[in-house]
């Protein structure tokens, strides 16, 4: 009974945080890839993303781009929090993820899954469209 209720406390979290307008922009071979999306935090609490992962990726980090002194560079991030009632945008630009390593068989024009971890360890997989250098 424990386990059933714990089931259907996450299935009610993971319907209470959506993430929309999930896309990867594909880079030429050896470049890694960049995924953006928008998460909307239903709920009262804070939810604090901490990782993710995919399949179709050999590893995959988060990111944000930062000016230091007139330079643009990208930060590794451990959290970024999903503010209660709130929105968190991962875009060019600001937050994103850093695909590395894609499998062969990923092409513009695909959705692959990509999973994103919490802090609380509750997963949501997510179909990412794939697009081409110019985000097309």
């Amino acid at each position: 009974l424990l386990l059933c209720l714990a089931g259907l406390a996450s299935g009610a979290w993971a319907a209470e945080v959506e993430v929309s307008d999930a896309w990867i922009r594909l880079l030429p071979a050896g470049v890694p890839a960049g995924g953006y999306f928008t998460a909307r935090n239903g709920t009262n609490q804070p939810a604090v993303l901490v990782g993710a992962s995919s399949s179709a990726f050999g590893n995959v980090m988060m990111h944000r781009t930062a000016d230091e002194k007139g330079q643009s560079r990208m930060l590794p991030v451990d959290r970024v929090e999903v503010p209660a009632r709130g929105v968190l945008v991962f875009a060019p630009g600001g937050y994103h993820l850093m695909l590395m390593k894609p499998g062969p068989a990923v092409a513009v024009g695909d959705r692959v899954p990509v999973t994103l971890e919490f802090l609380d360890r509750h997963k949501i997989t997510v179909q990412f469209e794939v697009r081409g250098p110019a985000g097309k």
